[in-house]
């Protein structure tokens, strides 16, 4: 059941207001990167990011399909190809991009490629898309790493880098907007069960930010 959805006609009142930001590169000006990870419903995964150190941006939106500057009723209903996407702006100085990673697995299903959770469809798969060989490397590192652990494959695709869209005004920070509607969403959706039967202790990824703030 698509529970990340919201009514259409609140989607359609801020669509006229809200617009695709041209696409960030990987490596921008002033030394900060771009990482993109699809990972089921945005709205949950964004805090994960957030609260790592040199992480300074996190956007909602869409990327890996066809359509462009798509709506959310548009992807949520099919057809655009679009997974639901986290675009993260990052200091590479102060968090690398293989700890993005270690956070990105513990904070999704890597066993599930029809969607992640409650969420069911394609546009909630879970996808890691790179911006050079040295994230495809460290991606696929990573990955094989993790098939080893669990003695089986995993579902989680990883791609070259594509167009990023950003969602509407009112998906961003939804976590910190509306919190007790986000943790009945988490609740409801299985998530956080999912996260702790696979990851255990690691669910979640709180131990490796937990480490590294204390190693800050």
């Amino acid at each position: 059941m698509n529970t990340c959805r919201r009514p259409l006609i609140v989607a359609l009142a801020l669509l006229v207001a809200s617009a695709a930001l041209p696409d960030r590169p990987a490596r921008a000006a002033d030394g900060t990167r771009t990482a993109v990870f699809a990972g089921g419903c945005f709205w949950c995964m964004e805090a994960p990011f957030e609260q790592l150190v040199g992480v300074l941006d996190v956007r909602s939106g869409f990327a890996g399909g066809r359509t462009v500057r798509p709506s959310y009723e548009q992807v949520t209903r099919g057809g655009t190809g679009h997974a639901e996407v986290v675009q993260i702006t990052y200091d590479p100085r102060l968090v690398s991009y293989a700890t993005l990673l270690e956070i990105y697995w513990r904070n999704v299903d890597p066993f599930d490629a029809g969607g992640q959770f409650c969420d069911r469809g394609d546009s909630y798969r879970p996808e890691i898309f790179v911006a050079s060989d040295e994230e495809r490397q460290l991606a696929e590192q990573s990955k094989a790493a993790l098939e080893k652990r669990f003695g089986r494959g995993l579902a989680v695709r990883i791609s070259p880098a594509a167009p990023f869209y950003e969602a509407e005004a009112y998906h961003q920070d939804y976590h910190s907007r509306n919190p007790l509607r986000y943790r009945y969403y988490r609740s409801r959706c299985g998530r956080d069960a999912r996260l702790e039967e696979v990851w255990g202790e690691e669910a979640r990824g709180e131990r490796v930010s937990a480490a590294r703030r204390t190693a800050d």
